[in-house]
Formats: C-alpha cells, sequence, structure tokens
C-alpha cells in the first residue's frame, strides 16, 4: 500500500507501536536491546515503544538506539475510558495527569504539533479498542492505526480506513510487536528527511506520503496468534503477577 510514485526517494522503516518486557501490564519475552538489535538488521530508522500506561524512558536504551542509528521517540500506550490511545513524545509527568479524552485534548492544546497520537486498533473487538466513539473523539488524533492483524474477510482496518479519509487522517501501518518475530512485517515508511529528528518525523507523516507494509496473515500466523493471545500469554501475564 503507497501513496507515492517516486523511485528515487530514500524511504526509511519505521514502527511506533511496540511492546517489550519492560510494560507493567503484558508478559513480553524480550528486551528493549533485543529489539534495537532485530531494527537494526532489518533496516528501521524509527521506533517507539509503546508500554501500557507508562512510559518507556530508560536513558541507556535511547542511547544505544542512537548509536545504531535508530530514532526512539519516547511513548506509551494509554487507556482512557477503556480505550488504548497511543502518545508520541511524552514524559512520565504528562502521562500520570491522562485520565481522560479531555485531558489529552488540553495536551495537544498546549504541546501543540511536537507530540503525535494514534488511534490503535480502533475497530478489533479484543482489548482496548476504541470502536465507534473513534468518531466523537477523531479531533484527539493525528492518525489511525492500520492494525497488523487481518485475513481474508476478516479486516475491520477497511473501516478505519473509511474513517481515516473521511477525516483526512492518515493511516499508520505498526506492528504491536508482542514477540520478537512479529517485529519487522508490519511498518510505515516515510522518506528520508533532511535530518532524522522527532519534529521531521512527525511532519512526514501528518503531510505524507507514505506507504503501509502489513501483509495478511497466513494460516500459519492465524494459528499462532489465536494460540498466543488465548492461551500463551494469559498463563504468562498470571504467572508474572504471582510472582510480585
Amino acid at each position: 500500500m503507497s501513496t507515492s510514485k517516486s523511485k528515487s526517494t530514500e524511504w526509511i522503516k519505521i514502527d511506533l507501536h511496540i511492546h517489550t518486557l519492560d510494560d507493567p501490564k503484558d508478559a513480553i519475552d524480550y528486551s528493549a536491546h533485543q529489539l534495537l538489535e532485530r531494527a537494526q538488521a532489518l533496516g528501521f530508522r524509527v521506533l517507539a515503544i509503546t508500554l501500557h500506561d507508562a512510559v518507556f524512558d530508560r536513558r541507556e536504551v535511547f542511547a544505544d538506539a542512537a548509536a545504531m542509528g535508530i530514532l526512539l521517540i519516547p511513548a506509551a500506550e494509554m487507556r482512557l475510558h477503556g480505550a488504548d490511545v497511543i502518545v508520541l513524545n511524552v514524559n512520565a509527568e504528562e502521562m500520570a495527569q491522562l485520565k481522560s479524552f479531555d485531558d489529552l485534548r488540553r495536551l495537544r492544546a498546549r504541546r501543540g504539533s511536537s507530540i503525535f497520537t494514534i488511534a490503535p486498533h480502533p475497530f478489533y473487538r479484543l482489548g482496548g479498542s476504541i470502536g465507534s466513539r473513534l468518531l466523537q473523539e477523531i479531533d484527539c488524533f493525528d492518525a489511525i492505526e492500520y492494525c497488523h492483524f487481518h485475513v481474508g474477510l476478516f479486516n475491520p482496518n477497511r473501516r478505519a480506513k473509511g474513517v481515516a479519509s473521511r477525516f483526512d487522517k492518515p493511516l499508520i501501518a505498526t506492528s504491536d510487536a508482542h514477540r520478537l518475530h512479529a517485529f519487522g512485517r508490519h511498518y510505515t515508511s516515510v522518506p528520508m528527511p533532511s535530518a532524522l529528528t522527532i519534529e521531521n518525523i512527525f511532519t512526514a507523516l501528518r503531510n505524507g506520503p507514505l506507504r503501509l507494509t502489513s501483509p495478511a496473515c497466513s494460516f500459519t500466523d492465524l494459528m499462532s496468534a489465536i494460540y498466543f493471545v488465548f492461551l500463551a500469554h494469559p498463563l504468562r501475564v498470571r504467572r508474572k503477577f504471582a510472582k510480585r
């Protein structure tokens, strides 16, 4: 999926929705450094580790990412009134005060274009999908996620694409990776900016052109996802919290 016909432009790969074992609510079995190593091997230049209800802020990881030529954006996946929201380029203090969509509106008014918000997996039934409320809260979002999980006739992203077109919002493909092998197949590409900065990446996302890479799940992918979502991951979460 692409919105550009240019053959000479250098494009870079970005993924703005990823989880690691630092996540306080999910049980992930790979570290931020393992993610960076895989990202570097696959040619990614921009990442956001989006922990649930927490900002990833380990300075040594940001330093290692920079040394690898990867821009790591501080971010979080927050749940507001039961709906997940990805907020990019924020700090822990800002996220601690974020309790409602009105709080998000105030944050966006204060920070302007220096933050970027995405509605993740908006029309999927499981998890914290915002659903039809997205229409009511659309002013809170800069972009809408094109979720990685789709196969055949099952593709709730069709509705997300319609909403994005109606409100002139970009679609952003991500991996929402909870397993390391799941990272790298689903991502967004943007033209390489003059300097790899958060400001320039946000400008590229808002103005386009963008290329989305999000292949349909294979039968093996489907069975693996069902096993992970309904069996393996719930068991991991229970074990994780039982140890606390």
